[in-house]
């Protein structure tokens, strides 16, 4: 198996990165393929998809073993779960998939066509194995029930972002930067509200705090 493409987005770390693609649709990556793969007419029709299965590889989470149960951060990272009853990247074989939805086929200077997509949760860099359409009679089961992943379905943090601070963020990246922050980035086992966190997010340092449910922004800094 072998690299298709990489997708570039405004997020260089794992912290911060979107615990689940689609819950936050304002962020935006770019699939830029590998030059094997810049072939136009393997993009023939796709434009009649709104949305993508991405298929990648967890690049920053190989090891040489693995175990059979993993700690969800969702359940405060103290109850283990089954791997295969998780999203971990800690896995067998280290495949992630993520929804996406199609923004549209961009024809780039040098790097062929590429996919403009929304509601990444990738880093950026991140090696993509294979692209599928998502296919709402077969993808979409309206019945289906989440598990432990449930519980916290729709869980989100007020955000205070002081006017000053958020006039360092371009205006096209404020949005999204916004809605990231009220999925609260922290894991669910660090309750401290006096502990600064920060993560980077468009060539930008981004520090917060959270006490109960608001999540204050304390510093911006350029990186």
């Amino acid at each position: 198996m072998e690299m298709i493409a990489k997708i570039h987005t405004d997020l260089p770390t794992k912290f911060g990165l979107p615990r689940q693609s689609g819950l936050v649709e304002e962020l935006e990556g770019l699939v830029v393929f590998e030059p094997k793969y810049r072939e136009p007419e393997a993009l023939r029709g796709i434009e009649g998809f709104s949305h993508l299965w991405l298929i990648w590889e967890f690049s920053e989470a190989k090891r040489d073993s693995w175990s059979p149960t993993v700690r969800p951060p969702r359940l405060g990272g103290n109850k283990r779960m089954g791997v295969f009853a998780t999203r971990s990247p800690f896995r067998p074989n280290p495949i992630g998939l993520s929804c996406v939805k199609l923004l549209g086929v961009e024809k780039t200077a040098d790097q062929g066509l590429a996919l403009r997509v929304g509601g990444a949760d990738l880093m950026d860099g991140t090696p993509i194995l294979d692209i599928k359409p998502y296919l709402p009679l077969a993808d979409c089961r309206p019945e289906a029930t989440g598990g432990f992943a449930a519980e916290k379905a729709g869980y989100s943090v007020k955000v205070d972002f002081p006017a000053e601070l958020l006039e360092k963020v371009p205006e096209s990246k404020r949005t999204a930067l916004k809605a990231l922050l009220a999925q609260d980035p922290r894991p669910a086992y660090q309750n401290d509200p006096e502990r600064v966190y920060g993560f980077g997010y468009a060539g930008l340092e981004v520090r917060f705090r959270v006490s109960g449910d608001r999540l204050e922004v304390v510093e911006i800094e350029e990186t």
